[in-house]
């Protein structure tokens, strides 16, 4: 049987915590930009952010494989093998973004 709640349940305020924070991080940068930012200052501020992203990611992935993969495996059945599927194909996109 599959989870009623997303894996990030348990840590949502800190999700959404993450979350403010890198919006804070776009909306520098929307400033950096109207304010004529030398641009390789803003280019360390737009890294900064996509790792902020690319760790919120990994984040959210890790609770997914411990708590929604987790339960499919425990449940077994194909509910298992789609979780499985799934997760594999979030970590393919992570890759090659």
């Amino acid at each position: 049987m599959t989870p009623t709640h997303p894996g990030y349940s348990g840590s949502k305020d800190a999700q959404l915590k993450r979350l403010r924070r890198i919006e804070g991080q776009i909306r520098g940068l929307q400033r950096m930009v109207d304010e004529e930012t030398y641009c390789i200052d803003v280019l360390t501020q737009v890294s900064a952010a996509s790792k902020a992203l690319d760790s919120f990611a990994l984040g959210l992935l890790d609770e997914h494989l411990h708590h929604c993969v987790a339960q499919a495996i425990e449940d077994g059945g194909t509910d298992a093998t789609a979780k499985i599927d799934e997760a594999s194909a979030a970590i393919a996109r992570l890759v090659k973004s």
